[in-house]
C-alpha cells in the first residue's frame, strides 16, 4: 500500500489517522477524522478464532495462544508435526531439524527446545492435564491428538498472516 500525506493541507491528526488506518489501528477515528481516509482492510486476529471445545477443553484460540507464546524452535517443531499429520518419530524430527536452514536444533537440544510448549500450556491451555504434544518414549514418537491438528493448521495460518503476534527469538528482537 502506498500512502501520501500532504503536509501543506492535512493536519497531524489526519496524517496519524491515515497511518493508523493503513496498519489496521483505530479505523473509527480515521474514518471520522478524515473523510478521504482509506478504509482499512480487516486484519485477522485471535479474536476471530473459535472458542468451541475441539478436544479435552482445547479451543482454536488456546492453540493459537500456545503457538504464539512458545519459543520459535518449539513452534517450528509443532508446525513440522502438523505438516506430517500429527505424528512423527523422534529420529525423523531430529534429522529434519539437525541441519534445518532457518531453525537448526541439535538432536541433543530437542527436549530442551520443546520445554516451552509445556510451560506455555500451563498458562494458556485447558484446566485439565491434557497435553498438546505427547512424547511416547516407549515407541519413540511425538504425537498431537488428531482432533487438534486441524485447529493447529488454522492457528498457523493466522500466525503466518500476523507474525507480529508471535513471540520472537530473544536474539532477534
Amino acid at each position: 500500500m502506498r500512502l501520501t500525506i500532504d503536509t501543506q493541507t492535512d493536519t497531524y491528526e489526519q496524517a496519524m489517522a491515515a497511518v493508523q488506518a493503513a496498519y489496521g489501528f483505530n479505523p473509527a477515528a480515521a474514518a471520522s477524522g478524515w473523510p478521504d481516509a482509506p478504509m482499512p482492510a480487516p486484519r485477522p486476529g485471535p479474536e476471530t478464532l473459535s472458542g468451541d471445545n475441539l478436544w479435552e477443553g482445547w479451543t482454536d484460540r488456546m492453540l493459537f495462544d500456545t503457538i504464539a507464546g512458545v519459543m520459535p524452535g518449539a513452534r517450528a517443531v509443532l508446525r513440522r508435526l502438523v505438516e506430517l499429520g500429527g505424528t512423527a518419530s523422534y529420529d525423523d524430527v531430529q534429522k529434519h531439524f539437525a541441519d534445518h536452514p532457518a531453525t537448526p536444533i541439535a538432536p541433543n537440544k530437542m527436549g530442551g527446545t520443546l520445554t516451552s510448549i509445556r510451560a506455555v500450556r500451563r498458562r494458556v491451555g485447558p484446566d485439565n492435564r491434557s497435553n498438546l504434544l505427547e512424547l511416547d518414549d516407549h515407541r519413540r514418537i511425538y504425537q498431537i491428538e488428531p482432533a487438534l491438528v486441524e485447529g493447529l493448521k488454522q492457528a498457523f495460518d493466522l500466525a503466518e498472516a500476523r507474525p507480529d503476534l508471535l513471540r520472537q527469538d530473544p536474539a532477534t528482537s
